[in-house]
């Protein structure tokens, strides 16, 4: 028989209002709650932050310097990012199903290094990107470049497919050999993919105005690492871009470049999610007695 419901007790708590809580990342409120989850899992909901970690650069370049053996050299690294990019080739390949990290897939391809690498499209269906739980889908756009409205039209092509499955759409904003990197250059790319309807955006930092590039993107962004530097140099940035209001960082080469990539990624977990400065990231990173991976190293881990 149901239970009689005891009329006398009052479990209905009238007097309390029902909770209306904003979410938590810039411009995401309106989102549907499946599209929310996925951005909560990159973006931890205590900071809004997240240090992601960038090894889709085979997809046009190859087995580049420290991507030679991703099962060895990167998944190891799996439980101190918030996040990893890449490929579907190498996630169904290489990472354990029974990694817990939000994946941000490649989505876009086309031309490899020796070509105009603006002339993407689409290299990956919403279905397949579902099919591999995914939490985000990343398009490269190359506003001024060549094949400037073919990137765009990938951008706004995935955005559709992602709002009927929920996915978010990470639209990165690629630089060519010739173009400008200044904040005029950054405000006008990064608004672009907000306003085409990215929930993120990926963009490089640069040392004059980035804030003004950060305060006109109504959604999140995070900061590409670039290329190899020293490490000061790199944790610096990240420094510089997180006090200007970046959300996080997607760093690749100075990472699994570096001569201590754990170490590497503690420091900037440290800066990102902890408040540290760049000095004192790099005193910890000085002071880490970390040895070289090897394949014993990463079968044990």
């Amino acid at each position: 028989m149901p239970d009689i419901d005891d009329a006398s007790i009052s479990r209905f708590y009238e007097n309390v209002p029902f909770s209306r809580k904003e979410f938590f990342l810039k411009g995401s409120s309106s989102y549907d709650w499946g599209m929310k989850n996925r951005l909560a899992r990159i973006f931890r909901p205590s900071d809004g932050r997240t240090v992601m970690l960038a090894i889709d650069h085979g997809y046009f370049q190859g087995p580049v310097r420290g991507l030679e053996r991703v099962d060895l050299n990167i998944v190891p690294l799996l439980p101190q990012v918030d996040a990893l990019m890449l490929t579907r080739g190498m996630l169904r390949t290489t990472v354990p199903a029974m990694a817990q990290n939000p994946i941000v897939l490649r989505a876009s391809g086309g031309p490899s290094i020796l070509k105009d690498l603006s002339n993407e499209e689409i290299a990956v269906n919403i279905e397949d990107a579902a099919r591999l739980n995914v939490s985000a889908v990343a398009v490269q756009v190359y506003i001024g470049g060549e094949y400037e409205t073919k990137t765009i039209h990938s951008l706004t092509k995935l955005v559709d497919a992602g709002l009927k499955f929920g996915i978010p759409v990470l639209g990165v904003t690629a630089v060519g050999r010739d173009m400008t990197r200044d904040a005029k250059y950054f405000r006008l790319a990064c608004r672009m993919c907000a306003e085409l309807g990215a929930q993120f955006v990926k963009t490089y930092y640069v040392p004059q105005d980035f804030g003004t590039v950060v305060a006109s993107c109504p959604v999140p962004i995070i900061v590409a690492g670039g290329k190899k530097v020293e490490e000061f140099e790199a944790l610096k940035m990240v420094e510089q871009a997180m006090e200007e209001g970046a959300a996080g960082v997607d760093m690749g080469r100075n990472v699994f470049q570096s001569e201590k990539p754990r170490t590497m990624l503690d420091a900037l977990n440290h800066i990102v999610h902890d408040g540290w400065t760049a000095d004192q990231a790099m005193e910890f990173f000085r002071s880490s007695s970390e040895g070289s991976l090897t394949s014993t190293d990463a079968r044990d881990e």
